[in-house]
């Protein structure tokens, strides 16, 4: 299993990074993403200090490598650009940003203004349009199938018109605690569930996680 989407108490997690890698391995990930939410006001705090603990835990961890990166979570639109870049200075490997779930109220434009950025992943994009899919495809972000079941209620409707329109899927957990992590079969499940094809996504999982290791 690759997850690229998982939080700390850096953010809104559970654990410290250090204890959400070791459960992670035991559970048999090979590859997780530390990604916790970040806005202006923690940036700066926030992205050293994963970059830092991914050093030391992939020079002591046998069978799970860590990468730090950053969800962008509910900035203003056109501020997402700037604050890609100044994460991906400050050492996040992985830039998500946190697409428009129809379970939160985030502002309108954040699905078009990510796909306009460097980013890697918009997460679970809610009722993205087909414009955003299309965009998606050519600026080879990866659209995302989530297993959290606050924000998976949308994934058909992604899933769908990601195939339709050839734009590339991943699935990761959003994992808040170590309990929300899923094994393989798990995972096809929920592919299985939005009609999607789990093989597909976890090579795109893969392609990204060794770009950026």
């Amino acid at each position: 299993m690759i997850d690229l989407h998982s939080h700390s108490l850096w953010s809104d997690g559970e654990l410290l990074p250090s204890e959400l890698a070791y459960r992670a391995e035991a559970k048999g990930i090979k590859v997780l993403a530390i990604t916790d939410h970040i806005d202006s006001s923690n940036i700066e705090l926030v992205v050293p200090r994963l970059a830092q603990v991914a050093e030391d835990l992939n020079k002591n961890l046998k069978k799970l490598k860590v990468i730090p990166g950053a969800e962008l979570t509910h900035i203003p639109p056109a501020m997402i650009s700037e604050i890609a870049e100044r994460a991906r200075r400050l050492g996040a490997k992985i830039v998500i940003v946190h697409g428009e779930t129809i379970a939160e109220t985030v502002p309108a434009g954040t699905n078009i203004a990510g796909l306009q950025s460097n980013i890697n992943i918009l997460a679970h994009p809610g009722l993205i349009s087909e414009e955003e899919v299309a965009l998606a495809k050519e600026r080879g972000i990866l659209l995302e199938i989530t297993s959290r079941v606050i924000h998976g209620i949308t994934n058909g409707h992604v899933a769908h018109l990601a195939q339709e329109i050839g734009a590339n899927l991943i699935l990761n957990t959003d994992s808040h605690s170590s309990n929300n992590f899923i094994d393989i079969n798990q995972a096809r499940r929920v592919a299985r569930g939005c009609c999607c094809d789990f093989d597909r996504t976890y090579v795109n999982s893969k392609a990204l996680a060794e770009r950026v290791l």
